[in-house]
């Protein structure tokens, strides 16, 4: 008995110990926040075009349940056993985002292969990539952190180990990248790509080849502005339309342009929940991507900066635990989680308020979407698990 005690305590599947409290809260909170803003910025499309106010809540409130008890569970879960799992999500990853380009799309979407529909559901891949790319990172450079930070070696062999891992690293975000670009998922590339770039920079990767990539990004950035018919056709007209106020203002910028009219009739203290006029029809789809503007018109200046703080306090708070962690991989999991969730965040806000071009990209928490919530919350649970072995003052 007592060696199965011992066993179970060195190859144990529960993770011992509190959790941390702060994170926790605040995951809490933007879930809760998010079916709120939900309800109240979907009610009237839901009715116009399901005879029902509560459709897309009671969806989304569904995944919510499902997923919190998903974060129960796997909150409870020494997160090293995930390791086993790194090659093989990144392989299914891979398939999804193959098979995703061979269904047909689902009706009205048919420009766009994002979704696999299952009966009434829809699944998204990408929201698996995000992980698996996070997960097999944190697994690999684990494995190898003392070959990329290696100084034993002599200087030419130290380049060339580093040198083989980053271009193995590179290579899979390559072929993530391109799988997810083919879906006509912009915004789901650049998120990819910026996620391992951040995982490589934390494994500690000479900080010399991130400012190259930087000032690579920036060129190529000006060049697709000053030349957006390189980018899909679909994409063009969004570039065009963010560089020129008054390109279309009927068709393509006609959701940036009424997102602009939500934001600044807000004003400081908000019109009151539920009493937005612009999810009226006039925010195409209120519930996705442009939710933040009828937070901003309901909510107004205050709300909108409380949930902008939020995020700020659950990726500090989860790049403390990641900080704090009592070994690699539980560090990059968590500070790669988190760090996802944030640039998301930034990203959506950025489209919302017409500082970047309207490139379809979720707010987490907040827009529609049962697999990406259910993702998320999903990966909150990961984080928390990796609070439970930190060293931070927890209950």
């Amino acid at each position: 008995m007592a060696n199965r005690q011992a066993k179970g305590k060195r190859n144990g599947f529960l993770a011992r110990g509190g959790f941390d409290l702060p994170f926790f809260i605040i995951v809490i909170t933007l879930i809760t926040l998010g079916l709120i803003m939900m309800f109240s910025a979907s009610s009237s499309y839901s009715y116009y075009y399901f005879n029902d106010s509560l459709y897309y809540f009671k969806r989304q409130a569904a995944f919510a349940a499902i997923g919190l008890v998903v974060m129960a569970l796997v909150s409870r879960v020494d997160y090293h056993v995930l390791k086993r799992f790194a090659v093989p999500v990144l392989v299914v990853s891979f398939a999804l985002l193959v098979a995703v380009l061979l269904v047909p799309p689902p009706p009205g979407f048919e420009e766009f292969h994002r979704w696999i529909s299952l009966g009434p559901l829809t699944f998204q891949p990408s929201e698996v990539a995000k992980f698996a790319i996070i997960l097999y990172f944190a697994w690999h450079m684990d494995r190898h952190f003392k070959e990329i930070n290696s100084k034993a070696l002599y200087r030419e062999s130290r380049f060339q180990a580093k040198s083989a891992y980053m271009a193995w690293y590179l290579l899979i975000l390559a072929v993530t990248c391109a799988l997810v670009y083919k879906e006509n998922h912009v915004s789901g590339t650049l998120l990819i790509f910026a996620i391992g770039v951040m995982l490589m920079y934390l494994a500690g990767f000479n900080y010399k080849w991130f400012l190259l990539a930087i000032v690579a990004g920036v060129i190529l950035v000006i060049v697709v502005v000053n030349n957006p018919s390189i980018l899909p056709e679909h994409a063009q007209p969004r570039i065009l339309s963010w560089i020129d106020k008054s390109y279309d203002p009927l068709g393509v910028r006609w959701q940036t342009n009424q997102a602009v009219y939500a934001i600044g009739s807000g004003g400081f203290f908000g019109v009151g929940l539920g009493n937005s006029k612009m999810k009226q029809l006039y925010v195409s789809e209120p519930q996705n991507d442009f939710i933040f503007s009828i937070i901003c018109e309901e909510l107004g200046f205050i709300g909108a900066l409380f949930i902008v703080i939020l995020f700020g306090l659950l990726v500090w708070r989860g790049f403390l635990i990641g900080i704090q962690a009592k070994d690699k991989f539980g560090s990059l999991l968590a500070m790669g989680i988190v760090f996802q969730v944030g640039l998301q965040a930034a990203l959506n806000i950025g489209v919302v308020t017409d500082v970047l071009p309207n490139t379809g990209i979720s707010l987490p928490f907040f827009s529609y979407g049962g697999t990406s919530l259910l993702m998320l919350i999903f990966e909150m649970g990961v984080v928390i698990s990796v609070s439970r072995t930190s060293k931070l003052k927890k209950i």
